[in-house]
């Protein structure tokens, strides 16, 4: 069969209209239009979320399926990885290990602080003693010796025995060593003078290695919170209040990170997909006022506004030549609730909206 030119445009224009109307497509007539209304009709969609799979494990426990209704903050599924666990419990174990050696550090710094004071003090009065003994101690040795060469001359000259200058010798000795030990003790005491003075760089090094403790203990305590968290998404929960349109797990399945789970339908954010012809794009604006009708509340229609216009057609010819073929082009809106009623409408619901065109025009019912 030869197809011509026209009858080749007459086929695809009418494929456009046939999918146009499989697809629920309608609009009011130019007559509807005078009026100031525009009708349209669709069905109502909302915003979907796909809820994910953070962390790689397995199903554990499913307890939604599709159509039931969440709340946010609902429990959805359970999953289970004993690693993820394994790694929670030693990160916990770590952070508290860790902050238990800064506790320790804090109280030895403290008291380092609180006995750097006293321990100066101590040996300042430890040197000042034994400097004290070694002037005695000296005083008494330098007598002996004057005492022993005293004698020695009397027993030079016979006046007394070799006992007495014997016994002046030893006393002499014996002052002569009690002198040393002084000096020594002088020596002792003046180097616990001088490391007792280094408190204040003990104290540094100390706070240093606290510190340093600090920050390991920070440091374990963020892996242990990273831990945590990564325990805590093995319990998925529900993002937002709605429906579960999909299910795309079951129990048993491993799953890796950002595998999508469940999607939920946002019933807070509900509205009607409908369509208009290519020639009353100019006449519809964002934020025009409009109704919507659906078959559940037939005599309650809920106010709206136009939220999105299309900027591209759809059903298109592969060829746009004449006007003809142009008025065949329809474009996408959404019309959008403006009242808490909005909650009586459900994804997937047919709906028929009128826009109002003009500030005055009267509303009525769709007509069928």
């Amino acid at each position: 069969m030869a197809w011509t030119r026209t009858s080749r445009w007459m086929v695809g224009a009418g494929l456009v209209a046939a999918i146009a109307v499989a697809a629920g497509v309608y609009w009011s007539s130019q007559a509807d239009a005078d009026t100031g209304l525009v009708q349209v009709n669709g069905r109502m969609e909302s915003d979907q979320i796909v809820v994910s799979a953070r962390v790689p494990a397995r199903i554990a426990e499913l307890l939604v399926r599709e159509g039931d209704q969440v709340q946010a903050g609902q429990v959805m599924l359970k999953l289970r990885d004993e690693a993820v666990a394994a790694r929670s419990a030693q990160a916990e174990a770590a952070a508290a290990a860790q902050l238990a050696q800064v506790r320790a550090l804090e109280s030895s710094l403290s008291l380092l602080r609180s006995e750097s004071t006293v321990l100066t003090q101590t040996a300042q009065a430890e040197v000042t003693a034994a400097q004290a003994e070694l002037t005695r101690v000296g005083v008494i040795a330098q007598q002996s010796a004057l005492e022993r060469d005293r004698v020695k001359q009397l027993a030079e000259q016979g006046f007394v025995g070799p006992q007495a200058l014997e016994r002046a010798q030893v006393a002499t000795k014996s002052a002569l060593e009690q002198y040393s030990s002084a000096r020594a003790q002088v020596q002792k005491a003046q180097l616990n003078l001088q490391n007792a003075r280094l408190s204040p760089q003990r104290i540094q090094s100390r706070s240093a290695e606290l510190q340093a403790a600090v920050a390991q203990a920070e440091m374990a305590h963020a892996k242990a919170l990273e831990a945590a968290s990564e325990s805590k998404e093995l319990t998925v929960t529900a993002p937002v209040n709605g429906h579960v349109v999909a299910r795309y797990i079951n129990p048993g399945e491993a799953v890796s990170h950002g595998v999508p789970l469940y999607a939920i339908a946002d019933l807070s954010k509900v509205y009607l997909k409908a369509y208009i012809p290519e020639p009353m794009l100019g006449r519809i604006q964002l934020g025009q006022a409009a109704q919507i009708w659906t078959d559940a509340t037939p005599d309650q229609p809920i106010d709206a506004k136009v939220g999105y216009i299309a900027n591209r057609a759809e059903f298109t010819p592969k060829e746009v030549q004449t006007r003809d073929e142009r008025t065949k082009l329809v474009f996408e809106v959404r019309l959008y609730p403006t009242q808490t009623s909005q909650l009586k409408l459900l994804p997937g619901q047919p709906a028929d909206g009128m826009i109002r065109l003009s500030p005055d025009a009267p509303w009525h019912a769709p007509r069928h």
